[in-house]
């Protein structure tokens, strides 16, 4: 049974981005610049700040701890996240601060995820050639999300990223980042309705309308 998302004024979104082939990538890096440029969004590049994996466990930790929702960024890198986003995850999540004897600093927090995938939609299903849902591969990070005492709500997905430019999905997919950031930051985003889903995409994004 998934944890119950229940959240209304939120204080504070970061945006972790994490991509070692960044001026390569047909999508990510517009998303990047995307929410870079938004107001009242902590954005973190991690391999731009990051690039001998030198992390700094003490400022990280002070962030998270500074924001209620963190968004991880990135692209799936063989089932799972790219390695320096890894290492932070090793590092940063300690016992004692994220999980175990006293490890509660992150308990009610939101972790969310904005991952691209090179297949295609039907090539994530139990008859396509991944032969698993994409939220199979991403069970790790929502276990961990668990076990830190977070909500995990659907991640935002693109699938088949590679053929994404040629297929005109880039722009509408960094919109929809765009919105979905906002909604987040001015607490519009629906986070209930988004746990009740497997993952949200640009066209179904779960956003409450202004009053």
């Amino acid at each position: 049974m998934r944890q119950s998302v229940r959240l209304r004024g939120m204080a504070g979104l970061i945006v972790y981005y994490a991509h070692p082939g960044h001026k390569y990538s047909h999508v990510n890096r517009h998303m990047a610049r995307a929410a870079a440029n938004l107001p009242g969004i902590t954005f973190v590049d991690l391999y731009r700040d990051y690039p001998r994996f030198d992390i700094d466990v003490s400022r990280e930790q002070h962030r998270l701890l500074a924001h209620d929702v963190i968004l991880f960024q990135f692209p799936l890198f063989w089932y799972s996240t790219p390695s320096l986003l890894k290492e932070w995850q090793d590092l940063v999540l300690e016992h004692g601060f994220a999980y175990g004897a006293g490890g509660d600093r992150l308990a009610g927090k939101v972790m969310m995820l904005a991952v691209s995938g090179g297949g295609p939609e039907d090539a994530y299903t139990l008859q396509g050639y991944q032969q698993y849902p994409l939220r199979t591969f991403l069970t790790p990070l929502e276990q961990t999300a668990r076990l830190c005492r977070m909500c995990f709500p659907a991640p935002y997905v693109l699938y088949a990223s590679l053929k994404a430019p040629a297929a005109g999905l880039v722009e509408p997919h960094v919109n929809g980042y765009r919105r979905l950031l906002e909604a987040i930051r001015d607490d519009r985003y629906d986070f209930e309705r988004a746990e009740r889903l497997d993952v949200v995409r640009f066209d179904d994004l779960p956003i409450r309308e202004e009053p």
